[in-house]
């Protein structure tokens, strides 16, 4: 314990005397914040993650600069009051501690923030004040009790990255298909039943995961997303049939479906592209992804070439009975 304390009074004057502008006290079994520590205002980057920390002290509003900030893996059981002053702050880490709300003051000062990670607390809901982070680009919450999102995340345009996996969801807003930028969506293992309607929304939408949920259908227009990557392994989906009206250009933009670890069933359509499968077949998407698809097209076209081959032959037959 003494050679971890020595070590951090090190690194502070280190700091102190050198004016760095990035400090690691990461892994030093710290309890708590020296007072000094106000005096560094021209850090830009603080990592205190992996320690014993249960608050930050008032001293820390002088750190104006600060862009980075990493309290992850640590023992605190609320967001520290302080970091509301800490408008520069682009990241921030709160992984793996005790926290069970998000303050709205604290929200509304962090206008500049772009990534909040929250993953492993004990966080049961947002408050509609995240929509304050106007300018956040990720939000990831993973492994806590969140029950719902609230639709003000629809008005966060900034966004491109949610992930709300392992949590006690039973449903989304639709008010997340307005989200203009949002190319990742991850809500594995929840309880979601069914997803709202308005998929079409999701223009820019790449990555959709909700494996290990309830969902026993995607909804009307789903197969027009153009994702590159869908995982729902662990769904009760109710297997889609061959029909005469879907894109099948969208579809083969997919690059990883994962169903239960079987091969993949998928509607297709629009006539004209099926003249345009051999070219198809040379893409990089379909070398890993539908070959269980295009044996299942052939058959479908074998089968149409038998009937037809056999309705030649029984017109052949009559016309000499007749002849």
């Amino acid at each position: 314990m003494q050679v971890k304390r020595q070590m951090e009074n090190d690194s502070i004057i280190k700091a102190l005397k050198t004016k760095s502008k990035s400090l690691n006290l990461s892994s030093r079994k710290i309890t708590h914040i020296p007072e000094v520590f106000g005096r560094l205002t021209w850090i830009v980057v603080l990592k205190l993650n992996n320690n014993y920390l249960s608050s930050l002290p008032s001293e820390l509003m002088c750190l104006q600069k600060l862009t980075e900030l990493n309290l992850g893996n640590n023992v605190l059981e609320e967001i520290p009051p302080v970091l509301k002053h800490f408008s520069c702050l682009n990241k921030l880490y709160l992984y793996a501690n005790k926290i069970s709300h998000l303050p709205p003051e604290v929200l509304e000062g962090l206008p500049n923030l772009e990534l909040l990670n929250l993953n492993h607390n004990r966080i049961k809901v947002i408050p509609a004040e995240i929509k304050r982070l106007c300018s956040l680009k990720s939000i990831s919450v993973t492994d806590n009790h969140l029950q719902q999102i609230p639709a003000e995340l629809g008005l966060m345009k900034s966004l491109t990255e949610i992930n709300f996996t392992n949590n006690k969801l039973t449903q989304i807003p639709q008010q997340l298909y307005n989200l203009p930028q949002l190319r990742k969506l991850y809500l594995a293992r929840n309880n979601l039943t069914d997803l709202p309607e308005g998929t079409l929304g999701w223009k820019t939408l790449k990555i959709l995961d909700v494996a290990g949920n309830c969902l026993s259908v995607f909804p009307v227009g789903f197969q027009f997303l153009t994702l590159e990557e869908l995982f729902f392994e662990g769904n009760s989906l109710v297997p889609f049939t061959l029909m005469e009206s879907i894109q099948v250009k969208e579809v083969f933009s997919l690059k990883i479906v994962s169903h239960s670890g079987h091969a993949p069933t998928m509607t297709i359509s629009d006539p004209s592209m099926i003249s345009k499968w051999e070219n198809l077949q040379n893409s990089r998407v379909f070398k890993y992804l539908f070959s269980s698809l295009y044996i299942y097209i052939y058959m479908i076209h074998l089968l149409q070439l038998i009937i037809f081959a056999n309705t030649c032959t029984n017109l052949i037959v009559i016309l000499l009975v007749f002849h």
